[in-house]
């Protein structure tokens, strides 16, 4: 497809010798159409070329030599070289890539270089065995299978890990509570949420009491020297879990391509230690085995605690390390809350020391979201005051069959369609917004089906499919008149359309999710106004097969992106 970007800097580079790149990266899209599709900012220039930016703007414009079928035409405004693309093979390049492409429309699979495919990790989900999946999990497993669907679309050879939170002091402490209570719980019939009531009494008694907290530790150590009963407990704790996980992914259209969770590492712990103590970065302190990182303003990375016992941070080094060994992955992608900022940053510079490829030390990203919280303040697992998915996502699916109930009560599908439908508010109303930002769990704005909603983007879907099938017929592309698709409403469109693989890109160059999620709403708005403007079914045959043919492609692009998103499209509204 034609990149109108690159066509422009290319112009504008042969003019000042500045390497095309950086121009490109100058190049603005107005905010304002009348200014047009694309704006060169001359105020960079002003100190190299000692002029003044309208100047510089006034003597590229007379002296840049573009193709007028490409750009119709261009002119300055104040300090800018603003570009207007010739619509009619704007649209006519955009629709033929379309037909060309199809449901690969915004890839670059086709133009990359297989010896070139560049390998990503991205870890998400990762929720602690024997808890019950809240909605802090929700919105880590959501953003995570975004990043996962997208880079995999633009043709990178991922692996998706849900690095499972089966290891640790938690579960010395659970084993502790069900030595105390367990006969007092009914756990062959609700194992999750009366093992949770556990958790939270032992935190409870750890809180109040120094010595059962030092029994907890020291069921933790037993596990990790292979305590046949601790070892027991453990693996039904773990089954039980990924029973109840399983349901929610499921729920949702979640897969992954590794399980491997903390206790994977268990056995490549020793290997980690022994690097960092040939490198000689470990010392011991306090009777704990550390790594000073405090000239580098990062505190100190614990590599084993006082007790012999290990901690979460050795287990990811040594994640690390066997995920370079495997992988020798180009980026690998932590989707965790902003929260474990310094923790990630320890281990990335203590991986520094293990010996792997600098390819892999530099690849390492840690991908920071913001904290889900109540109206009443942080959820806690512990104090009991953690929402559950499984709880909201049936609520969402119930919310939405009333509604089907009171609108369209001989809908087909109905309980197919309410699950897609309200799933698929949850899922948009976690990725539509900038995911560093903070949320506030409110019950009324995660199933809103007003305004800037994920049902709205389906609406929108089941609109264009009901004309196509009033049609019966999707128009070849051989066949369309671009001609009849000019006028402003149906250029705002496919200029839209156009757009879709640099949202694609920058998606993955910022790891954002919410860039897709807002394109998405954009196609929806331009489209309901193009099909409120511009009626598809028409007795010329021209305007109605140019017109059914922009809704086929909108659809396909709405299909396309909703399922990057993580949502499945109705077949009824």
């Amino acid at each position: 497809m034609l990149d109108f970007k690159e066509i422009i800097a290319e112009k504008i580079s042969n003019l000042i010798n500045v390497d095309i790149e950086e121009i490109k990266g100058y190049i603005e899209i107005p905010p304002d159409k009348n200014m047009g599709d694309y704006a060169f900012p001359c105020f960079r220039l002003a100190k190299t070329l000692k002029k003044a930016p309208p100047a510089i703007a006034e003597e590229l414009k007379e002296n840049i030599s573009i193709d007028e079928n490409l750009i119709s035409h261009f002119e300055v405004q104040g300090g800018y070289l603003n570009f207007f693309v010739n619509p009619k093979v704007l649209v006519k390049n955009v629709l033929q890539e379309i037909d060309k492409l199809k449901e690969n429309y915004g890839s670059t699979e086709t133009d990359r270089n297989k010896n070139s495919v560049k390998s990503i990790i991205v870890e998400y989900s990762s929720p602690n065995i024997a808890k019950p999946f809240h909605i802090g999990h929700l919105r880590n497993t959501i953003i995570g299978n975004c990043l996962y669907k997208v880079y995999k679309f633009l043709g990178y050879n991922v692996t998706g890990i849900n690095h499972l939170g089966d290891y640790g002091t938690q579960f010395g402490k659970l084993i502790e509570g069900y030595k105390r209570w367990g006969d007092e719980y009914n756990i062959s019939e609700d194992p999750i949420n009366e093992l949770m009531k556990i958790y939270i009494r032992i935190n409870e008694c750890c809180e109040e009491n120094e010595e059962v907290l030092e029994a907890c530790r020291e069921n933790f150590k037993k596990l990790e020297d292979g305590d046949d009963y601790c070892v027991e407990l453990w693996n039904w704790f773990k089954e039980e879990s990924l029973k109840e996980f399983n349901r929610i992914y499921d729920l949702l259209g979640v897969k992954f391509d590794s399980l491997n969770g903390e206790s994977f590492y268990t056995d490549k712990m020793a290997e980690i230690e022994e690097i960092l103590d040939k490198k000689k970065v470990t010392k011991i302190s306090q009777g704990a085995k550390i790594v000073d990182l405090e000239d580098k303003g990062l505190g100190v990375c614990m590599i084993r605690k006082s007790n012999g016992s290990t901690i979460y941070a050795t287990r990811d080094l040594a994640a690390i390390k066997y995920r370079a060994d495997t992988y020798n992955f180009d980026k690998c992608l932590y989707v965790v809350a902003y929260e474990q900022a310094l923790h990630f940053k320890q281990i990335f510079e203590v991986a520094k020391f293990l010996g792997i490829p600098e390819k892999c030390v530099n690849g390492l990203e840690h991908v920071q979201y913001g904290m889900t919280r109540l109206a009443t303040g942080k959820m806690s697992t512990r104090e009991g005051t953690a929402i559950k998915v499984q709880d909201l996502l049936e609520e969402a699916i119930s919310r939405t069959m009333k509604i089907i109930e009171e609108k369209n009560p001989d809908m087909n599908e109905k309980e197919e369609n309410a699950k897609k439908i309200g799933i698929g508010a949850v899922v948009f109303n976690n990725l539509s917004n900038t995911i560093i930002k903070d949320q506030v769990f409110d019950w009324n704005n995660v199933l809103s089906f007003q305004g800037d909603t994920g049902p709205y983007i389906q609406y929108v879907y089941v609109r264009t499919k009901g004309i196509l099938e009033n049609l019966d017929f999707v128009p070849n592309f051989e066949e369309i008149d671009v001609n009849c698709l000019l006028d402003s409403s149906a250029i705002d469109v496919v200029a839209t359309l156009y757009k879709f693989g640099d949202v694609l890109k920058s998606v993955t160059d910022k790891n954002e999710p919410s860039l897709l999620a807002r394109f998405l709403l954009e196609l929806a708005q331009k489209y309901t106004i193009f099909y409120n403007e511009d009626k598809v079914l028409v007795d010329d045959e021209k305007v109605k097969n140019a017109r059914a043919y922009l809704t086929y492609c909108v659809q396909l692009i709405i299909k396309i992106g909703c399922n990057l998103l993580g949502m499945e499209m109705p077949s009824k509204m």
